[in-house]
């Protein structure tokens, strides 16, 4: 079992930056990979990040590609998401999640999610 707790979202307005955290704890962190997903109002939730278990490997959603990224801390069983130049249409709940079986861009892969983390962009 993994619990995932994020924080750090808010109200920001473009062009500004973000830093999510993901605090992870119970199984061992390091045997997961992680990765950031996003749901806006009245959309499918969408990839954003993920990282390898090492965090030797990232990959991002195009919408994303260039502006975030994802980073991870095992001492302190923690992922990141640092996201700047912000848009408007990054307007989204951000969860966090783990997968036992490696890094993935599908939801279906994710073992455990967080609650997730509101994050606003104002024009």
């Amino acid at each position: 079992q993994v619990q995932l707790v994020e924080s750090g979202g808010g109200l920001v307005q473009a062009e500004g930056s973000l830093r999510l955290s993901c605090a992870a704890s119970g199984s061992s962190f390091n045997t997961y990979a992680m990765g950031w997903f996003r749901q806006a109002p009245g959309k499918e939730r969408e990839f954003v990040a993920a990282i390898s278990r090492s965090g030797r490997m990232t990959y991002y959603g195009d919408s994303v590609q260039g502006r975030f990224i994802i980073s991870r801390d095992s001492a302190k069983t923690t992922v990141y998401l640092r996201m700047n130049s912000l848009k408007p249409e990054d307007t989204a709940v951000y969860y966090c999640a783990a997968a036992a079986a490696g890094t993935s861009r599908q939801m279906g892969d994710y073992d455990y999610w967080g609650q997730g983390t509101q994050v606003t962009v104002s024009s």
